[in-house]
């Protein structure tokens, strides 16, 4: 069991772009740039990142550009416990069989990063009017048909086949709640990860990306009470919300871990009380994304060490995380 100060907490990597501003990719970039950026995270304060494969892919490294990108993580002090596959949806309707294929492909690039986590969704691509948003979940997305047997099917069984790849290598697979997909309530993303059956795929609990929607939404402590004991990787972040039952008009806006609308203090309680005991990923959009995720990562280690300290004095939390 870790404690406050030794539980691995990562920065995700969402604010650094995959291509640079004159066009070219981070793919590319000379192995002192990628040192460049890892030294940034670093300086932060954190020792451990969720390779975000937005920023760079490393299923589509040479071997010999993936060794420069191991030895640029050590030579910063980092780990790589997580890698994250974003956006790449295995029953995408135009690229699904092409982005099953490529998460096949990076299980086993992942354990050679020593990655020991590999998250994923079905959210697919932003669509042309969530690029031009503010905030892209303010403009409806893509989303998986609902009710459609055939294309739950694809689902499990590419998840399944994904999750049996990465207990080759001893390695959790987190599935992320998103909406409009078949993770997109916490019943569905249950009965998902039900079906699938397999002891190491879980969920990943990122409830800030459904607080965050301008509609009704489901209480985020009822979907934590039903996820949680499926959990096995936390992305965390916190949103700003407000409601208008007069007009139906709903707000939202990234906020700071400790001020948003969500309250992680219970979360993170409830969640160690669950038997929690993965990795945690600090996200933010917005302004300087890096710093504020700094920040919370510092109020969560607060909040760890109080849960902690509970649960080794509260008989029923201790019986629940033993």
């Amino acid at each position: 069991m870790y404690d406050s100060t030794t539980w691995p907490i990562a920065a995700a990597l969402l604010q650094f772009p995959g291509t640079l501003p004159d066009g070219t990719s981070v793919q590319d970039q000379p192995a002192e740039e990628w040192v460049r950026t890892l030294r940034e995270v670093r300086s932060v304060g954190f020792d451990a990142v969720d390779l975000t494969d937005s920023w760079l892919k490393p299923a589509n490294l040479s071997t010999h550009r993936l060794a420069e990108f191991k030895e640029a993580l050590r030579t910063c002090g980092l780990t790589a416990p997580v890698l994250s596959i974003v956006r790449t949806s295995v029953v995408d309707p135009v690229a699904g069989e092409a982005n099953f294929d490529y998460t096949l492909r990076s299980v086993e690039v992942a354990a050679e990063l020593g990655v020991n986590t590999l998250s994923l969704g079905l959210h697919q691509q932003l669509t042309p009017e969530q690029r031009q948003r503010l905030w892209f979940w303010t403009a409806q997305g893509a989303g998986d048909p609902p009710g459609d047997a055939d294309t739950w099917r694809v689902a499990v069984q590419r998840f399944r086949e994904i999750g049996k790849r990465a207990a080759e290598y001893g390695m959790l697979v987190s599935l992320e709640l998103y909406e409009d997909t078949y993770l997109g309530t916490a019943d569905s993303a249950v009965r998902l990860i039900e079906d699938i059956g397999l002891p190491n795929v879980g969920i990943n609990p990122d409830i800030g990306n459904l607080v965050r929607l301008h509609r009704p939404i489901e209480s985020w402590q009822d979907i934590l009470h039903k996820t949680l004991p499926y959990a096995n990787y936390w992305q965390v972040k916190n949103y700003f919300r407000d409601e208008n039952p007069d007009t139906g008009t709903v707000t939202s806006s990234p906020a700071p871990l400790e001020l948003g609308f969500i309250n992680y203090r219970q979360a993170v309680r409830e969640a160690l009380a669950a038997g929690f005991s993965g990795v945690f990923c600090c996200e933010h959009y917005g302004g300087d994304g890096l710093g504020v995720s700094a920040m919370n990562q510092r109020y969560l280690r607060t909040l760890l060490e109080s849960a902690l300290q509970t649960s080794t004095t509260d008989p029923y939390i201790k019986e629940k995380v033993s």
